[in-house]
């Protein structure tokens, strides 16, 4: 495996999607459909193949693409626009020998449609190969749902129709054939269908569509509403299988669909390239930044290189924004507001985003500090920070009703944890549940040691509550050890979850993402003190608990109390034995020093 390849497997997203494995040429030798990419990827490389022919294609795999859709449905349709197009050598290897299905209508006077295997060279019309059988019997659904056509194989003739040569079958009275046998429907109108039929095959469903309205309001206008009641019910249909995906969808035949993000130093661009009504290819390029560029002129140069590495000879554009004026004379560039045309572009657009994210997995697996750099230097942006917090430390306080009160200090540095840093208090000032005052002696414990020891102090300080906490650190660090240190608040829901951060005197509410990795981090920080704290609390209350008046006693160790609370079940049980009988437990000696020790 190339270590390009490594890099692309392992930042491929957990989405549906279609894959495309290419050999060191360049050559795409297989295109494949998943519901989650990664995973369905990941398959090929994990084990050897009882298939030779499947070691034989990941042995030929360079490198891959992949092109996001927005359901499993959309991947089995991508999946077959793309092997039609590009015919990979193993897309056929791969399926046990067997043939893919295609639709045949036949060359007879009242032609036939079906699904076949056979491709028989009798004048017939073959559309196809599908890879999916999704796909072909979405098709075939609809098709026989619009148009009663006849499906059985007995040979009509109009001579022997009109010498009243056949009868028509259970077919006919259950409405799913039109009785052509009887003359029932003309051969002129059976054909108008079957050139519907070819329309929708080809992915022009929604010109039938457009037919289909325009026919229902002329009969609504006549007043021949039962008519326009079963034309609406086809247009109806024909909808409702448009409305499945936007892969089959497209209302251009031939568009090409922009997707635009950037950062700091990088642009991408994507390209979802649309012929004949079908997606045919996706390709996504990156640029440098210079200081000077705008994101206009950048998606105009994206425009003009896409256009030439797909060949791209369309006259339609959807993009996020509109390009650098005059530079592509001839072709219509719009931005879509609503409609199929802003679902494509939406599509673009996460591609493009899903590729960005990719890129930087892979930067900042080379490079973990870029990560941190990322992460915390939007945590600066979001705060208004002088500088970014490489150094982060927060607190947390625990205990019962009072009892065996401790605090916890972790910290972080360059955004991951820093373990040998880790601080646990017991409190020693502060009687009763007092969490404020339990904050107080604990900050200022910490600073106060760390200013005599010249040691280096936090960039941002983060309370494990609300406006309280953040308060009581204040008034530590700020007033009585007069330092400048940024304090920030991570409080909770109902639920005991993060749910939003706090900043500044008087606190406000700053806004984040549930879904970025910016609240991740905080959200990791609150739960690895709230774990330390709880931890030390734990082990100090389980110390307490086994505390007993017995660790008084000078000359009675640890093994001798284990020995008489085994055979006396109590404290009080051994109080009250004799000295002989603590002597059957523990000896004559210890026997005695219990004994008197539990009369005086």
């Amino acid at each position: 495996m190339t270590e390009l390849l490594k890099q692309q497997i392992e930042s491929l997203p957990e989405l549906p999607g279609v894959y495309q494995y290419f050999n060191k040429d360049g050559v795409i030798i297989y295109v494949g459909k998943a519901k989650k990419l990664k995973r369905r990827v990941i398959s090929y490389f994990n084990k050897t193949h009882e298939s030779r022919k499947t070691n034989q294609l990941v042995s030929q795999i360079d490198h891959l693409q992949y092109i996001v859709v927005s359901s499993e449905q959309e991947a089995f349709l991508l999946e077959n626009n793309l092997i039609k197009k590009y015919q990979p050598r193993y897309n056929i290897l791969l399926k046990d020998g067997k043939t893919y299905p295609s639709i045949c209508i036949t060359k007879e006077p009242f032609p036939r449609v079906f699904k076949t295997r056979n491709i028989i060279k009798n004048g017939s019309e073959y559309y196809g190969p599908y890879s999916s059988s999704y796909t072909i019997d979405l098709l075939l659904e609809l098709i026989h749902n619009l148009y009663p056509l006849r499906t059985c194989s007995t040979p009509i003739l109009p001579e022997r129709i009109e010498n009243n040569k056949y009868k028509v079958c259970l077919k006919y009275h259950i409405h799913r054939c039109s009785g052509v046998c009887e003359g029932l429907e003309t051969q002129s109108d059976y054909m108008k269908h079957i050139e519907h039929i070819r329309q929708i095959i080809r992915g022009d469903a929604n010109e039938i569509s457009h037919q289909l309205w325009n026919e229902m309001q002329q009969l609504s206008s006549e007043m021949r509403f039962e008519e326009a009641e079963i034309v609406r019910k086809k247009y109806d249909l024909i909808e409702k299988f448009r409305s499945k995906s936007i892969v089959a969808n497209i209302r251009e035949k031939s568009t090409d669909v922009y997707g635009y993000e950037d950062d700091e130093n990088t642009a991408y661009i994507t390209l979802i390239k649309i012929n004949n009504g079908m997606v045919v290819g996706g390709q996504t390029i990156e640029y440098n930044k210079r200081l000077d560029e705008t994101r206009e002129e950048i998606l105009a140069y994206g425009i003009y290189e896409l256009r030439n590495q797909l060949e791209s000879n369309n006259k339609h554009a959807y993009v996020p924004f509109m390009p650098e004026n005059g530079l592509f004379e001839g072709i219509e560039i719009k931005i879509p507001e609503r409609g199929e045309a802003k679902k494509l572009l939406d599509l673009a657009q996460n591609n493009v985003k899903q590729y960005k994210l990719d890129k930087l997995k892979q930067r900042e697996k080379l490079n973990p500090d870029q990560r941190a750099a990322r992460l915390l230097g939007e945590l600066q942006s979001k705060l208004k920070l002088p500088k970014i917090p490489w150094h982060i430390e927060c607190f947390d306080n625990s205990n019962i009703s009072g009892s065996d009160a401790v605090a916890a200090c972790v910290v972080y540095k360059k955004a991951k944890p820093s373990r040998k840093d880790y601080r646990t208090y017991n409190i020693k000032t502060v009687e009763g549940p007092d969490d404020y005052a339990s904050m107080r002696e604990v900050v200022y414990r910490r600073y106060k040691r760390m200013m005599d020891e010249d040691s280096p102090l936090p960039d941002l300080i983060i309370a494990d509550g609300g406006a309280g906490q953040m308060e009581s650190i204040r008034k530590i660090v700020e007033d009585e050890l007069g330092l400048k240190i940024a304090i920030a608040g991570l409080a909770k829901n109902d639920k005991h979850r993060t749910s939003e951060l706090l900043f500044g005197f008087p606190p406000v509410v700053v806004q984040l993402n549930v879904k970025e990795e910016l609240f991740k981090l905080l959200t990791n920080i609150q739960d690895e003190v709230h774990r330390v704290a709880i931890t030390f609390h734990r082990k100090k209350r389980s110390k307490s608990q086994t505390a007993s008046e017995l660790d008084n006693i000078k000359g009675i160790g640890e093994k001798t109390k284990k020995e008489l609370l085994k055979h006396f079940k109590s404290l009080k049980r051994a109080k009250s034995a004799t000295e002989e009988e603590l002597a059957k437990v523990v000896g004559n000696n210890r026997a005695s020093i219990l004994y008197n020790y539990f009369r005086t």
